[in-house]
């Protein structure tokens, strides 16, 4: 993928979130999860101004014990933290994973693998809220430090045209996201992986 240009989207989300403010509207969001702690600052932040339908879809996480847990983990957060919040979990069908990542197995992280990953994973959940009637979808994977939020908002923005669903366009890392991701995961003490869930991802033995 080419190298997008710099763009502050954090205030790009700022200028949503007046209108929508101004508005006196609570519009619906689809919010894709990647997990419960980059989900947790995200929920915290989004809640004031949407009707939330958190979509668990992650075909990446590998294997399924790992998965049943990262899934059981943002069930148990949403219970806790936010229960006026929806759920739905997506398929589990990590062949599709394998089969986008055909080829691209020795991809250094964050690179064209990862990125198709996104898109795969952003697609599905722009289908998700075509489905439901959202009046916007977005992504977690943002907050994280090694995940390049120009790349996610411009696969964010050609899925959005494709599928007549706005984007939310953001950066959660911003404005201290990350580290209050941290606190709220020692608050409800949240499973914090060590890899982003794939094969290729997880940490070779010493």
């Amino acid at each position: 993928m080419k190298q997008m240009p710099k763009i502050n989207y954090q205030l790009q989300l700022d200028k949503t979130l007046e209108k929508i403010t101004g508005s006196g509207i609570r519009p619906s969001l689809l919010l894709h999860s990647c997990c419960a702690p980059c989900s947790s600052y995200v929920l915290e932040y989004l809640t004031q101004y949407f009707d939330i339908t958190v979509f668990y879809y992650n075909p990446n996480i590998s294997p399924e014990n790992e998965y049943i847990h990262r899934v059981n983990e943002i069930r148990r957060l949403i219970g806790e933290m936010c229960p006026q919040v929806h759920f739905i979990e997506g398929k589990y069908e990590p062949e599709r994973f394998y089969e986008m990542a055909k080829g691209l197995e020795n991809e250094p992280e964050r690179g064209k693998r990862c990125h198709k990953c996104y898109r795969l994973r952003i697609e599905e959940s722009a289908c998700a809220a075509k489905e439901l009637g959202s009046d916007y979808f977005t992504t977690t994977l943002s907050i994280s430090p090694q995940k390049d939020s120009g790349v996610l908002n411009e696969i964010g923005r050609s899925v959005s045209e494709k599928y007549g669903v706005p984007y939310l366009f953001s950066d959660f890392k911003k404005r201290g996201g990350y580290k209050r991701s941290i606190e709220l995961s020692a608050q409800f003490g949240l499973y914090r992986q060590n890899f982003c869930g794939c094969v290729f991802s997880r940490p070779k033995p010493e």
